[in-house]
């Protein structure tokens, strides 16, 4: 089901807001494409203006970044161990941006918004 994100029919206090015009289109928001783990996939999406947005909706490596040899390298990611917006996302191997990551090289946090940057970036712990 997709999102609507227009503004609200209730105002802070509690009480209702009469709108002169219904729905529009432009307000529909996308549904979430969750990134997940796995071969690499990609998508892209029309944003306003024509401008091209890319989601990863699966992801196989990371570019991880040390920061005490100040060295990124492509690694790949063996598993997701924590994730602070949502424990379910653990067992689903859901990425996204501030989960603990596995990799070759050690634990990462991710640090880039893969549903929006369409590339999964981290920094190693």
């Amino acid at each position: 089901m997709a999102t609507w994100q227009g503004k609200s029919r209730r105002k802070p206090t509690g009480g209702r807001r009469v709108f002169s015009a219904g729905k529009r289109k432009f307000e529909i928001g996308r549904e979430k494409q969750l990134t997940r783990l796995g071969v690499q996939s990609l998508r892209q999406y029309r944003g306003a203006g024509g401008s091209v947005k890319v989601a990863v909706l699966s992801a196989e490596f990371a570019n991880v970044a040390n920061k005490e040899t100040n060295v990124v390298e492509r690694v790949k990611i063996k598993n997701v161990k924590v994730n602070q917006a949502d424990p379910n996302y653990v067992q689903r191997n859901v990425l996204n941006k501030g989960a603990t990551i596995e990799t070759d090289l050690g634990d990462a946090v991710v640090t880039s918004r893969p549903g929006q940057n369409g590339v999964v970036n981290a920094i190693l712990l």
